[in-house]
């Protein structure tokens, strides 16, 4: 059957894309994306421009956005893209209604978010490296030096890092993060989940210096938790998942200067232990004001109080009634609590 393919197409960094629409006859049982890709360079436009290499799901050049969705060309059967609904965000760039609509009955082809495009689907992945960079991904050097004996390691052990060391560096995370799009300095799920395999090495000895690193919005406490990298992710790494294992890492170690975003996350455990949901009037006391000792941050809360008060979104401190199921809320906290510091799952 005959499909219609709409590309994104861009000549070099500074000139504005364009939708080029290609018919192409495929098999959409037995054609990945990638094939169709290749079948229009190949027989209708040589000058169309991707990455490509292994089309096994192993190298991770094949990243792009498949009718709104990033994914590996390789691996995406028309047949399944075509039936994507577009549960992620669309593309900025893509606004006009005719595309919007096309979606889900054409192929609609476009280079990774988050990255400089350098000519048509072809990004420049400089930034995606040098953030991996940024979380020092090896195991130690003292750890590799040469030893009397290897350095081995248990099933359990290998097992406990496994899935953050399947990540192949495709960058589809990467495109598709909230975080990365409205900060620059956000090293990215990419970088975190591979932060989180050497962490997880029992191998490496710089965990100390690592968790202490990572305790920061540039890194693990800058992610939005949007699911995005989760949904994406092809060789099933989860990145969000590595992520909060990383801020559990964090939040356990007491010898840590307390962050507002350790503050943000123990004040909120704290009062819905208490009361069984967040009493507003005291979490931003806690988190922002720092319990009164942060004027500067004290001082910031009294418009955003007076908003919320005024739009009924935050009650009066005597309005506030606790929730009638507090304690099995109490209860379910302090199990699961229990359960992590004896090393449960």
């Amino acid at each position: 059957m005959k499909i219609s393919v709409k590309i994104q197409r861009q000549a070099s960094r500074s000139s504005n894309p364009v939708y080029q629409t290609y018919e192409v006859e495929a098999d959409p049982q037995a054609n990945t994306v990638l094939d169709i890709l290749n079948k229009i360079q190949w027989e209708q436009d040589g000058s169309l421009v991707f990455r490509r290499n292994c089309r096994n799901v192993i190298c991770g050049s094949c990243g792009m956005r498949i009718n709104g969705v990033s994914g590996l060309a390789c691996q995406k059967l028309v047949s399944e893209v075509l039936e994507i609904q577009g549960s992620l965000r669309h593309s900025p760039a893509s606004t006009e209604s005719d595309l919007n609509r096309d979606r889900d009955r054409v192929l609609v082809i476009e280079p990774m978010h988050n990255l400089p495009v350098i000519k048509d689907l072809v990004v420049d992945m400089s930034k995606f490296w040098d953030n991996l960079s940024r979380v020092d991904p090896y195991v130690s050097t003292a750890s590799r030096q040469i030893s009397n004996t290897e350095f081995l390691q248990t099933p359990a052990q290998r097992e406990k890092l496994q899935a953050a060391a399947n990540c192949i560096l495709c960058g589809s995370c990467y495109s598709e993060c909230n975080a990365t799009n409205v900060s620059d300095r956000f090293v990215g799920p990419h970088a975190l989940a591979k932060a989180y395999r050497v962490l997880a090495d029992n191998r490496d000895d710089l965990t100390t210096e690592r968790v202490a690193k990572y305790n920061d919005l540039d890194f693990v406490w800058g992610c939005t938790r949007c699911y995005n990298c989760n949904e994406v992710c092809p060789v099933g790494v989860q990145p969000l998942d590595r992520i909060s294992q990383i801020k559990q890492e964090i939040l356990q170690d007491r010898e840590l200067p307390e962050s507002t975003a350790q503050r943000h996350r123990h004040t909120m455990v704290e009062l819905v232990k208490e009361s069984g949901w967040i009493d507003e009037s005291k979490f931003g006391v806690k988190v922002v004001g720092n319990n009164f000792s942060d004027i500067k941050g004290m001082l910031s809360l009294i418009p955003l109080g007076i908003r919320m008060i005024l739009s009924r979104k935050m009650p009066w401190p005597w309005e506030f009634k606790p929730s009638e199921a507090k304690q099995q809320i109490k209860t379910l906290i302090e199990s699961v609590q229990k359960r992590g510091k004896d090393g449960g799952s």
